[in-house]
């Protein structure tokens, strides 16, 4: 979806990103629409429009993050589903809970309806094939509403897993709610993606996304 001209630019662009990234060994970085670079980035046809797709031209961007992995951050991450939105502050609300604060931003889990009106793009900067730690994920997981660990490893068992390569410049789209889960990587190199996570409604009560 996106040139090699466009990848190498935005890889240019993230460098002192992902090189912090990568001399921390943390595996990732957020609060990422900080950076203009990715603004632009989230506000492209090709990206913005696979968003768009889902949820209606009225869509945008809330939360942006860098994952990578690399010889000293070659991590795996167990079966879960993507539960948590970052909100300009706290505001105790019903339905919201619990709280978190990360890199200094907080994080609250949201009401099942609003995670349901979200969808996250995955933008791979590096080829990610089968030895490289892609995403697994179990299809149509996302329909059955926020799982406990145990509701999810019931699920696992019923449905067959997919692996997600992608090529560099390719997208991912998937829902928040999609149980999904990625391995360590057998041949560890970079595997930098820029992961978008658009909206298209305000929250209650006096809640902002963090934007």
């Amino acid at each position: 979806m996106l040139s090699d001209s466009e990848i190498h630019a935005l890889t240019a662009s993230l460098l002192d990103v992902t090189s912090r990234v990568e001399s921390t060994g943390r595996g990732g970085a957020r609060n990422l629409l900080d950076l203009p670079e990715i603004q632009q980035l989230a506000s492209q046809p090709a990206v913005r429009g696979a968003a768009a797709r889902s949820l209606g031209s009225e869509c945008f961007p809330v939360r942006a993050l860098l994952f990578d992995k690399t010889p000293t951050a070659n991590w795996l991450v167990a079966w879960h589903q993507d539960l948590t939105i970052a909100v300009e502050t706290r505001r105790d609300v019903e339905g919201y809970g619990p709280w978190s604060v990360k890199d200094g931003v907080a994080h609250v889990q949201p009401p099942t309806s609003v995670l349901q009106q979200m969808v996250a793009i995955r933008i791979h900067l590096d080829e990610c094939g089968k030895d490289n730690g892609p995403l697994k994920v179990l299809p149509g997981s996302h329909r059955i509403g926020k799982l406990g660990a145990e509701e999810i490893e019931d699920v696992r068992r019923r449905i067959n897993e997919v692996v997600c390569t992608v090529p560099r410049g390719g997208l991912l789209v998937m829902r928040p709610l999609l149980i999904h889960a990625s391995s360590r990587a057998i041949s560890p190199a970079h595997r930098r993606v820029v992961h978008i996570e658009y909206a298209a409604g305000d929250l209650t009560d006096g809640l902002v996304w963090r934007r």
